[in-house]
């Protein structure tokens, strides 16, 4: 019974939990654009398809370069970014999905 009790505490402190990622690590979150074409119809599998673009939650602390040295990262939270496809890795919390991806699978800042 004590562990079923410090299971539901632990569900409610993670709900609470803010995400900070590591080093050169990137949290975003997804935009998904709609697809309309005049008149042709696009399949299901069309929508369900990972997005490459979305807006920078959060950012990590940037990574250390072979010297020793602190690299910062080159963009910031609040950036709408192109990312690889398939790089970064999904996450969800509180029912909302997030991509955590490494500076090096951000392909680009939409201005």
């Amino acid at each position: 019974m004590i562990r079923c009790i410090r299971m539901s505490f632990v569900d409610l402190h993670y709900k609470r939990m803010k995400i900070h990622p590591l080093s050169d690590r990137v949290l975003i979150e997804p935009l998904r654009e709609e697809r309309k074409r005049g008149g042709i119809i696009l399949p299901d599998t069309v929508e369900k398809e990972r997005p490459e673009k979305g807006r920078v939650v959060a950012i990590g602390l940037g990574r250390v370069d072979d010297n020793g040295k602190k690299v910062p990262l080159s963009v910031k939270k609040g950036d709408v970014v192109l990312f690889t496809k398939y790089g970064p890795n999904e996450i969800k919390v509180d029912d909302k999905e997030y991509l955590i991806a490494k500076e090096e699978d951000i392909l680009a800042i939409v201005e």
